[in-house]
């Protein structure tokens, strides 16, 4: 079995679930590789910024859909709070 490189974003790790589908999608894990880091961490903290197991899921599926169509970062999405201060905005304060 040959190693596969994935790349990762600039503050955010590919996390496991994520790796194991790129690891099982050839075609996916190369346009994956093409983006840029600071678009691989907008997919990875889009994915992990959830609460719902199903959500993630969700955004997993949409994300290797989204790849194959050519989009380079998830849409509608303010920006990762996490490397952009003024996204946090659109998180809002946990009560």
């Amino acid at each position: 079995m040959t190693l596969k490189t994935i790349s990762s974003g600039t503050v955010h790790r590919v996390p496991t679930d994520v790796r194991s589908i790129l690891q099982s999608n050839t075609t996916i894990l190369e346009l994956w590789n093409k983006l840029t880091p600071l678009a691989r961490n907008e997919w990875i903290c889009w994915i992990t910024i959830v609460k719902k197991k199903e959500t993630r899921a969700e955004h997993i599926v949409r994300m290797q859909t989204e790849l194959q169509k050519g989009k380079r970062r998830p849409c509608c999405w303010p920006g990762c709070p996490h490397r952009r201060p003024q996204a946090q905005k659109w998180f809002g304060k946990k009560k």
